[in-house]
């Protein structure tokens, strides 16, 4: 609770002090006080947080994604954005900054006072230390449900200077599997810089299953190059996909999965897979067409 809060119970300044001093409570911030010894859980933290850093404080980034409920992310500090002017209660725990991008109405509508997902989303990626941190943050937000690819889309377009503003709109548009055949375009024109054979792209092929595409195929090397947006990693496709593949090699041919974020992150090991399953059947059918000879 806040010192505020607690006197706004009538409980009196000398009191708090004499609990405190008493170890009955304990301090976690010059404004905040918890009213039990035990640890704080991350609930705790994100209250004392918002607590600590004044009435107009969001929690922001990707501590107002947890607050929402995204799972499988660690927070290694809160974050805690207060508008332009407001006075800044300093923390060593906290992170309580001003910010330019403080609006009332990016708030979440109920709970502790945080921005809304998609806010806190596109805002958790600007910060995030890499790139890959950054697109896994917009990926988790969409494949846990905090918020759509449009509402990521439209924070995005929100943001008018930043260094990272390119690639965020590079991801968004990958999870709305809009890039599809941006990526294939993108993929083509890399293969031909690198020098390598360029394939077939969007080959029907039918199994028992029924119809279905195949995004990049070289024949006459069997192999086939998945590009994966983010609708791959969802419960309901993995099964297909799965089937597909493995269809795939029961007639001969080689699969590589390349997602569409492993494109904008890690392009040059992908690349270089692929010229090695290239290079690889070349050897191969070199060998075979030798030893006939002989």
């Amino acid at each position: 609770m806040s010192r505020r809060q607690l006197y706004g119970l009538g409980v009196t300044r000398w009191e708090v002090g004499a609990h405190l001093r008493a170890e009955r409570w304990q301090r976690i911030g010059d404004q905040t006080v918890a009213v039990h010894t035990g640890p704080l859980s991350t609930e705790g933290h994100l209250w004392a947080a918002v607590l600590q850093a004044g009435p107009r404080a969001q929690l922001d980034g990707a501590a107002s994604l947890v607050a929402s409920g995204l799972r499988r992310f660690e927070l290694d500090r809160i974050r805690v954005s207060v508008p332009r002017g407001a006075r800044v209660r300093r923390s060593a725990s906290y992170d309580i900054r001003q910010t330019r991008r403080w609006q009332a109405e990016d708030a979440a509508p109920n709970g502790i006072p945080r921005t809304r997902p998609a806010v806190a989303a596109v805002r958790a990626a600007l910060w995030a230390r890499t790139d890959k941190q950054a697109a896994y943050l917009l990926t988790l937000t969409v494949q846990q449900g905090l918020a759509t690819p449009d509402q990521l889309g439209t924070e995005v377009l929100r943001v008018r200077r930043d260094k990272r503003r390119s690639f965020l709109g590079a991801v968004v548009n990958d999870l709305l599997d809009g890039a599809r055949s941006l990526g294939e375009l993108d993929i083509a024109a890399e293969l031909t810089r690198r020098g390598l054979p360029r394939p077939d792209r969007q080959v029907l092929r039918k199994d028992r299953r029924g119809r279905y595409y195949l995004d990049l195929y070289w024949p006459d090397f069997g192999l086939v190059v998945e590009i994966d947006g983010i609708h791959h990693t969802w419960a309901e496709n993995v099964v297909g996909d799965a089937l597909r593949q493995n269809a795939l090699v029961l007639d001969g041919d080689r699969v590589l999965r390349l997602p569409l974020l492993g494109l904008r992150l890690q392009p040059d090991d992908f690349f270089d897979q692929i010229a090695a399953a290239l290079s690889a059947r070349s050897r191969a059918t070199s060998a075979g067409c030798a030893g006939s000879r002989r």
